[in-house]
């Protein structure tokens, strides 16, 4: 940071000096001038364990974390996307809903540029919705498009009806949904897949030909990096974008580089990276030894992992039953020996930090008398439940077993990988399972894909009562109204138990000194604040 501090002064020097001059003249030199030292280009050293695929934003094959992290750079989004699910101007410098619900309305921020200098307007967001959602251009995330006005259930557009994805004006766009929707709740889901393209560089060019084009082997987009190079799936380089209208990023180059993460400390101590994105987590016994090595160690302020206790509501079919699971289990200590004291337990899907989150509601302490005396209500047979776990919770798992013992229940580990865990369970193979999730602040994120007919990994008997509570809330568009849509979800959820809150815990994240003011968000919006590293 002392390095940084003296390249900042030694501009500013330079800078108020030029500024001695009258107007249209140069300033004469002293008589004894001393050079001043150049101004070195600061460059960050960004890691991370997987390639992007594609650097085309619609194109990508994984739809990853990764490869958004690479195009939340080059490309502009409509909104800025905070880690306690806030939001903020990018693209877009503010946005309403309207048509009773059934449109967004977004006010474009007049200065937003392409790198090569033409300005973005509305036209080029509706005519990049309009290229994406073709039936013959190969858009691999077409599916995000789906409930916009004029589209099919794979997100292509159909021919010969209104599209919902229009330019109101130079710097309005509109979109149009075919049920209604929450801005907010959209933004929050839906940010993260949609990019202005440089449409005004395709026109003439064949939909089914836009994927092909040598304009995404050097990307020209509006946020706030340009690129510069890359080795495929090795390395890109970026440079700071001078005009960005939310600011310039505090640095001249922005190098990402893909490393396995068990390298993670070496490559920060050698200063071969100041930054770890996705999983650049440490211990707390390697937290002492980043300090002692002068790096900064961080605890991240806003849950990015979700903990829950899967259950197989078929083989467990009775509520008290899995009440009797949740009473057994000594969440405390499970989360302390998972989390290394950075976990918090709950009895609610809902991230703590959420608008929604349930005031006044705790998470279950441990009772095993009770879940004893409920036990014996249910006429649980002593029989012996399979719990599955991956091999990195084995630990996790034995002193789940130990714990449900202690109350009279029978369980048998099966270690499996991640894939076959999730197999097992949809399949019925399983009586439960610890799974983790990154959470978002959206109020149905964990359970909305969960009690469905086509995905019931509960194995619940009877969906209705959750659906329609789900539809409730993802249709109500006042706030009081909403936040008490979800409170009567989670307490039908907490009455029947169809799967068991653990706990959500953040990490410790580790970085070079010069890197400053980073975020430590969940993966599902990870480091879109890149530009405020080091801001000047």
């Amino acid at each position: 940071m002392k390095k940084r501090l003296t390249v900042l002064c030694a501009a500013l020097a330079l800078a108020l000096a030029a500024c001695g001059g009258t107007a249209g003249e140069s300033a004469p030199p002293a008589a004894s001038a001393t050079p001043s030292p150049a101004v070195l280009p600061v460059t960050v050293k960004y890691g991370i364990s997987n390639s992007w695929d594609a650097l085309m934003p619609y194109n990508s094959v994984s739809g990853s974390n990764y490869a958004r992290m690479v195009y939340d750079k080059i490309y502009d989004r409509l909104v800025y996307v905070h880690a306690d699910g806030t939001l903020s101007p990018r693209a877009a410098k503010s946005w309403e809903s309207a048509d009773g619900g059934y449109a967004i309305v977004f006010h474009l921020d007049e200065r937003s540029a392409f790198h090569d200098g033409t300005p973005v307007t509305a036209e080029h967001w509706a005519r990049t919705f309009f290229l994406m959602t073709d039936p013959a251009c190969p858009t691999l995330g077409r599916g995000n498009f789906a409930g916009l006005v004029g589209t099919d259930e794979d997100g292509c557009r159909l021919e010969g009806e209104p599209f919902g994805a229009e330019a109101a004006d130079p710097y309005t766009f509109k979109l149009t949904f075919q049920d209604p929707v929450v801005p907010e709740d959209f933004l929050l889901e839906k940010n993260r897949e949609f990019y202005v393209l440089p449409t005004h560089r395709l026109e003439g060019v064949d939909p089914a030909e836009i994927m092909e084009q040598a304009l995404w082997l050097d990307p020209i987009g509006s946020g706030p990096c340009k690129f510069v190079s890359e080795l495929p799936g090795s390395q890109i380089q970026l440079a700071a974008n001078p005009k960005y209208p939310l600011g310039a990023p505090g640095f001249d180059y922005l190098v990402i580089t893909v490393m396995d993460k068990a390298n993670l400390l070496t490559a920060l101590i050698s200063g071969d990276l100041d930054y770890y994105a996705i999983g650049g987590s440490v211990s707390a016994e390697d937290a002492d030894v980043a300090r002692s090595h002068g790096l900064e160690v961080l605890s991240g302020t806003v849950p990015n992992t979700f903990y829950e206790l899967m259950l197989n509501n078929k083989t467990l079919p009775d509520a008290q039953l899995r009440r009797a699971v949740e009473l057994a289990l000594d969440k405390e200590l499970l989360c302390l020996q998972s989390s290394q004291g950075l976990g918090q337990v709950t009895g609610s899907y809902v991230v703590p930090t959420s608008v929604y989150a349930p005031q006044e509601k705790t998470a279950a302490i441990r009772d095993t008398e009770e879940a004893e005396a409920l036990l014996a209500k249910a006429g649980y047979d002593g029989r012996t439940f399979t719990l599955a776990c991956t091999s990195s919770r084995a630990g996790l798992a034995a002193l789940m077993q130990q714990n449900l013992a202690e109350a009279g229940i029978r369980v048998e580990i099966e270690t499996v990988d991640s894939a076959t865990l999730f197999a097992g369970m949809s399949d019925g193979i399983y009586d439960m399972a610890i799974a983790s999730h990154t959470p978002n602040a959206l109020p149905l994120w964990f359970v909305e894909s969960r009690f469905t007919e086509g995905n019931n990994l509960f194995h619940v008997a009877d969906l209705s009562p959750y659906q329609a509570l789900i539809s409730a809330v993802r249709t109500e568009r006042d706030q009081p109204a909403r936040q008490a849509l979800v409170e009567e979800l989670d307490n039908l959820l907490a009455q029947e138990r169809p799967f068991i809150p653990l706990w959500f815990s953040t990490a410790l994240h580790v970085q070079s000194p010069t890197v400053t003011g980073i975020d430590y968000p969940s993966a599902s919006f990870s480091n879109e604040n890149v530009w405020d590293w080091v801001k000047r």
